[in-house]
């Protein structure tokens, strides 16, 4: 995968880190879950986001993850590596890691501790932008960390630094974010949509490019982009309608790490649930109302294990 020509869109899931029950990071069940994701012929992968829990990684198991998911997809889809940090000295060395372990792209949250004023988010983002030059997507995900990026200032470092190129918009309402992100860059920024694939439809129809859920559904998703990219309109929206309750459990505050991996489970792509502390593990009643979203579909994940036990 050539880095610095690549195009972002369509379909990118951001892969969970599987764990041991005893809280280890499973190698194995990393590869089979890679495999699930280029199964659903995704445009790309992303690692090292929210949803992988890349907040509780230590380094080592970062290059660990980096290596097994590199030597897996062997450059046949792009991979985004997550590479926010709390301040810009780590953000800075992050990204220069993330480019050399094989990231064709960098997702890039703002500080999260200290929340920056105005200049201070300007340099940060500038100083990540001069030290790689792959391109770079602003992870604007208020939810998730407290920090907002105003439009302005994403049109600004999209003037100002040629490799800021992408952003993915999880700030609610995204759809209404995703238009003035279009409209102020420009056209220097291509939007993707976040927050679960919740407004996954909405956001193709407003311009986004494509989107960057959790990756228990990627088959779900690649059909829907499939469909909507192919003109197919009306069907691609009925299908998304069909998973919105699905799609909407997973974003349950301080348990969706444990919906995403109990589906996973679920299907046999990983092995154990397991979620690190600060994350909590869901309940049997949770359990259950997660499964009955999916009551009446028919997504991959339920029928993983059957096609490798068939596939010996």
């Amino acid at each position: 995968m050539s880095t610095s020509q690549v195009t972002l869109e369509g379909v990118y899931p951001i892969l969970a880190t599987p764990f041991t029950d005893r809280g280890e990071v499973d190698e194995e069940s990393l590869r089979e879950l890679v495999r699930f994701q280029l199964q659903a012929k995704v445009n790309g992968i992303a690692l090292f986001g929210n949803a992988s829990e890349m907040y509780t990684l230590l380094e080592r198991e970062r290059e660990v993850i980096a290596a097994i998911v590199t030597d897996e997809v062997k450059g046949r889809v792009p991979l985004v590596f997550g590479s926010g940090h709390t301040g810009l000295e780590g953000a800075v060395q992050l990204s220069k890691w993330a480019q050399k372990a094989g990231a064709d792209a960098l997702m890039v949250l703002p500080p999260y501790m200290v929340k920056p004023d105005g200049k201070r988010m300007i340099e940060y983002f500038s100083a990540i932008a001069k030290a790689v030059d792959i391109p770079i997507m602003l992870q604007d995900a208020p939810v998730a960390s407290g920090v907002s990026i105003p439009v302005s200032t994403m049109a600004k470092l999209a003037k100002e630094c040629e490799n800021i190129s992408y952003v993915k918009v999880e700030a609610p309402p995204t759809t209404v974010k995703i238009t003035e992100v279009l409209e102020q860059s420009e056209g220097r920024l291509t939007v993707f949509g976040g927050l679960n694939g919740m407004y996954y439809y909405e956001e193709l129809c407003r311009g986004a490019a494509g989107t960057m859920p959790a990756c228990e559904f990627p088959d779900v998703c690649v059909e829907i982009y499939r469909r909507f990219v192919s003109g197919d309109r009306e069907s691609a929206r009925a299908l998304f309608y069909q998973y919105l309750p699905f799609i909407r459990i997973g974003t349950v505050a301080g348990f969706a790490m444990s919906v995403h991996k109990e589906v996973l489970k679920e299907g046999g792509v990983i092995q154990s649930a397991y979620v690190r502390n600060p994350n909590a593990p869901i309940d049997n009643i949770l359990r259950k109302e997660v499964l009955e979203t999916l009551s009446g579909l028919d997504p991959h994940v339920l029928r993983w294990k059957r096609r490798t036990d068939l596939n010996g």
